[in-house]
């Protein structure tokens, strides 16, 4: 991939309008998880040390679109400003209004945070018009919010268009990069973990990866899937059974291995009473909630032969302890491997941080649905939008 980046550019005494994703939960005015702010901060820094002004704009949440934010208060970027204030160690000031009085972004604030884009008439249609006012407050604008790279609005793809300069931040370059090194560029042998509860909501993930890894390793309800389509009495477990062809044939592309044991229970509650059978022994009101010993320890072995591995999805119901080991398993295992590992997905980010494991994966990636859509292989606007303008700049 071709585009601008940030650290090419001389920032200093420009204003800079950098889209982040801020979007972070928020309960009684405060930030209650700020992972997504600190993945920020080295963007804002680097900004801020080259003598920039800083303009930074997100979304937060699902507001109505066109409705004044005193009217949706639970949805203002208030909270955010202020955890941002305390990280920079300088005043981050929330900017209203900006759509009817562009002068409000003079203010003597080092930097300013501009309010909720997603009230904005026209944000999630794109709206030139809209995206042009954005392009009009700066010099340089910087797309950094890998999170919302999947979607084409005026504040992630419309603002590219007209600003002066646009360029990639350094998270979404970092992004960008481990991805084509896990995808474009991997190292051999290569695997995916691919866990979930169906088939059909990673369908293109796994149609895409089969044509690319050397291994697939599939967990959670897909699994079951696969377990049927090989012959498996599934019980009661979440599969579907109109993709079992589709399994069948995936199985046929790519050497897919399938658990040999399971974790089962005959309901699904954290207190529900957990036996380990060999597949061969699942019971018809049996539910299948995790892989078992036996497979967790062949898999782990084929996770450490690897030098790429893709992680997305659990493979098993980790949040209960009961049926936990499988995932746990696998997390040491690609913790433990000495290749470039990247992972992606809030469940797997959830699993990752239960288990203890963040500082050994290679790399987290801080974008879910971005994440997806580039690994089933989707173009991404937003950062589509970054390589047509570095080629046309290059041409003229």
């Amino acid at each position: 991939m071709t585009f601008l980046r940030m650290n090419q550019i001389d920032l200093s005494g420009k204003r800079v309008l950098i889209r982040e994703d801020l979007n972070v939960p928020i309960r009684n005015g405060v930030v209650e998880n700020d992972t997504r702010i600190r993945a920020a901060l080295p963007t804002i820094k680097l900004a801020l040390s080259s003598g920039a002004k800083i303009i930074l704009m997100s979304h937060l949440g699902r507001p109505k679109e066109g409705v004044a934010i005193t009217e949706q208060a639970e949805f203002s970027l208030q909270a955010v400003a202020d955890k941002l204030s305390d990280l920079l160690g300088c005043e981050v000031k929330l900017i209203q209004g900006y759509l009817e009085n562009s002068d409000v972004i003079n203010d003597d604030a080092s930097v300013l945070l501009l309010e909720n884009v997603r009230i904005n008439i026209g944000e999630k249609a794109n709206d030139d018009e809209l995206a042009k006012h954005y392009a009009s407050l700066c010099e340089v604008f910087v797309m950094d919010a890998f999170g919302t790279a999947h979607r084409a609005q005026a504040s992630t793809h419309g603002v590219a268009k007209y600003a002066d300069v646009a360029c990639a931040g350094p998270l979404l370059a970092s992004e960008l990069d481990a991805l084509e090194r896990s995808l474009q560029n991997p190292e051999r042998p290569m695997l995916a973990v691919v866990g979930g509860a169906k088939v059909s909501s990673k369908l293109e993930v796994l149609k895409n990866l089969s044509t690319k890894v050397d291994q697939l390793i599939v967990g959670g309800g897909i699994a079951n899937t696969f377990l049927a389509a090989n012959g498996v009495n599934v019980g009661r477990s979440l599969f579907e059974p109109d993709l079992v062809p589709l399994a069948a044939e995936l199985m046929l592309q790519t050497s897919i291995p399938l658990p040999t044991d399971v974790v089962v229970a005959k309901e699904f509650s954290a207190t529900a009473q957990a036996s380990t059978k060999f597949v061969a022994d699942i019971e018809d009101d049996d539910m299948i909630l995790d892989i078992g010993p036996e497979t967790a320890t062949v898999f782990a072995n084929l996770v450490s032969k690897m030098k790429t591995i893709i992680w997305n999805g659990p493979l098993g119901v980790f949040e209960f302890d009961q049926f936990a080991n499988g995932t746990q398993t696998i997390a040491r295992a690609i913790a433990d491997n000495h290749g470039f590992s990247i992972a992606g997905g809030g469940e797997t980010i959830s699993a990752i941080d239960k288990f203890s494991v963040t500082q050994d994966i290679s790399y987290i990636s801080t974008g879910g649905g971005a994440f997806l859509e580039y690994v089933q292989g989707a173009v991404l606007p937003a950062v589509q939008i970054l390589e047509d303008r570095a080629s046309a700049e290059k041409t003229v």
